[in-house]
């Protein structure tokens, strides 16, 4: 079993970043294998991953693998920062740019010069930002804000995002150049739910890890509570599980975490639950509905025109109106973003009659 730990983990017990990833399940075994592969080229990387799965430690495990592992790791999440402050922030400005410029002042690129920078949830970055990031990409140089004069850099760039970035193309919230900019090498996280095999591996990790912080004796998992933790579907992944464990361990009693003491929220629409618990149980052939693929039948022998569209629009409607209007549970059961979800109704006017 491989393991990659965050270099700051104990500072980030209330962060919502994954700090630990572990590689026992198959298919964790052949991302690890894919993210070797991919880490010593200079190509841009884009990680795609629900939140909680990792990316950061997938990006900062890719710069340490590569001829920069030396040099600066910067990493900035793209939607902590007003619209306004982006540039500045990403580009650097010049004393006087501003109000409230008071010096001069290097942006992230300039700070990971000769290293890797890393921008999470880049599908938050606004499409201006997007214009200028482009050409940063393209030139390898940055321009301050309120400044003319270029600046070399040699950066590697690694971005991540918990949304379909095609979509976002298709739905105009995203730069399609960009997109094919980022799209060099790119690296899919599974869920957790999808790797099955990391589970208790990572449970008993941090159990280890927050025994220790808490100073308790060693504590372990009924098994009754391992095949509870087996049967969660994990929405938030591994920041969600590490959570649990935390909660567990502090009102479990004898040294023993049971079933009962693992407080798990299950965040899909109601009804969602045991659709997949019951697809999650049977062979891949019995997964979909069954009367699905005899209705698309029907429709290609009806030679519909617009068909993709209309199935499009078909999915996004029952989606809408299984979730009662409800946008952000539509985006999480579809698995999109609640932007894309909206762009959508609104196409299809589905919004004008909620």
């Amino acid at each position: 079993m491989s393991l990659i730990t965050h270099p700051n983990a104990r500072e980030l017990t209330k962060s919502v970043r994954a700090t630990v990833l572990v590689f026992k399940d198959p298919r964790s075994q052949e991302l690890l294998s894919r993210i070797e592969r991919l880490a010593p080229s200079e190509a841009n990387t884009l990680i795609i991953g629900e939140t909680g799965t990792g990316k950061e430690l997938v990006a900062r495990h890719i710069h340490q693998l590569s001829r920069r592992g030396r040099e600066p790791f910067v990493a900035v999440n793209c939607g902590a920062f007003a619209e306004t402050l982006v540039e500045s922030e990403l580009f650097g400005h010049e004393k006087g740019a501003f109000t409230g410029a008071t010096s001069n002042k290097a942006g992230w690129f300039e700070a990971a010069n000769g290293g890797t920078l890393f921008l999470d949830e880049i599908g938050d970055l606004p499409l201006n930002m997007q214009v200028k990031l482009l050409r940063v990409l393209q030139e390898r140089e940055v321009v301050r804000l309120g400044s003319r004069t270029p600046i070399p850099i040699n950066v590697r760039l690694v971005a991540a995002t918990n949304v379909n970035l095609a979509d976002a193309v298709v739905a105009g919230h995203f730069r399609e150049d960009l997109f094919y900019r980022l799209h060099v090498a790119t690296i899919r996280l599974p869920p957790l739910r999808e790797r099955p095999g990391d589970i208790l591996p990572l449970a008993e990790f941090f159990i280890e890890e927050h025994c220790r912080r808490l100073g308790y004796e060693r504590a372990s998992l009924s098994p009754d509570a391992e095949r509870k933790l087996l049967a969660h579907s994990w929405p938030g992944n591994i920041r969600e599980l590490e959570n649990a464990i935390h909660h567990a361990l502090l009102v479990c009693r004898y040294q023993v975490v049971a079933p009962a003491d693992l407080h798990l929220v299950d965040m899909r629409p109601q009804g969602a639950a045991q659709v997949y618990a019951t697809q999650a149980n049977a062979p891949a052939a019995l997964a979909a509905p069954p009367n699905l693929e005899s209705a698309l039948l029907a429709l290609f022998e009806q030679n519909v025109p617009n068909l993709y569209e209309h199935i499009e629009e078909t999915v996004f409607r029952a989606a809408y109106r299984y979730c009662h209007g409800n946008q952000l549970q539509t985006g999480r059961l579809l698995n999109i973003s609640r932007n894309i979800v909206r762009a959508r109704l609104e196409k299809i006017g589905e919004l004008s009659k909620a």
